[in-house]
């Protein structure tokens, strides 16, 4: 059987398929203004990616804020039970998830089948998120691919008091005229992002062994100042980005 996920996020669309239970492939683009195109886009390019036709496709599962802008999909699932479904896949053995997106932050614990047990979602201020370290870079003139290698330099990182978009951009700004080097905003950033984080994953009763995934994931400051933060290791996987549209493509075989 071939399925197909979709997770349409703020940022990102991602597309991942799947054939007799394995990951086939997978592809990220830019959403854009228009969730719709995106998602028919990276559809499209996943498939092409695959080598396969759209008739090759039994079933489609879309998530994500834009999930339903996906009208071909057969099936919508929350982002929680996506999460779930693609870190249980990737390694059976995780029983907590941490997901930084682009506008959101979740905490969600397994049970020993991959069943979501509990959650806490942050989905009211985009403190901690991707739109959060997007705001920052720009406001350092630092390409943000480059955010997690800079912050791991640092020797002594910024104190980053506000946990507020708006306000920690002025704080920024302000650490930048006092001759602040930006490693050591960076990692003060990092920093603060793993104190907003670590309080909401407290909230859930986190049990290891921990995965991260959400495009943040990609960012190893961030992972660093979360395993100090927390005290613990966090398991980082090469698809963590797309970990939501697998686990769509995977609930998608049981249609």
């Amino acid at each position: 059987m071939i399925t197909a996920g979709i997770d349409i996020g703020s940022i990102t669309a991602k597309a991942a398929i799947f054939k007799d239970g394995k990951l086939l492939a997978a592809k990220v683009i830019f959403t854009g203004y228009n969730a719709e195109l995106a998602g028919q886009k990276v559809y499209d390019e996943v498939l092409s990616e695959a080598g396969l036709g759209t008739t090759a496709i039994e079933k489609i599962v879309s998530t994500g804020y834009g999930r339903n802008s996906v009208k071909f999909a057969d099936k919508s699932y929350t982002e929680i039970m996506c999460h779930a479904a693609g870190a249980h896949f990737l390694n059976p053995h995780v029983r907590s998830i941490i997901d930084i997106g682009g506008q959101d932050s979740k905490a969600i614990l397994l049970d020993d089948k991959g069943k979501v047990k509990n959650f806490v979602m942050n989905d009211k201020c985009a403190a901690g998120t991707g739109r959060f370290l997007e705001v920052m870079a720009r406001a350092l003139e630092v390409n943000l691919d480059d955010f997690g290698a800079m912050s791991i330099k640092s020797k002594q990182p910024s104190k980053i008091s506000s946990l507020c978009t708006v306000f920690a951009e002025s704080e920024v700004i302000s650490l930048i005229a006092k001759g602040e080097q930006r490693q050591d905003i960076i990692a003060g950033i990092h920093e603060s992002i793993a104190a907003r984080v670590s309080s909401m994953v407290g909230r859930v009763g986190i049990k290891e062994p921990v995965m991260i995934t959400g495009g943040v994931a990609r960012n190893i400051g961030v992972v660093h100042a979360l395993e100090k933060k927390l005290g613990m290791k966090i398991e980082v996987s090469p698809y963590a980005q797309v970990n939501g549209a697998i686990g769509a493509a995977f609930l998608a075989a049981s249609l």
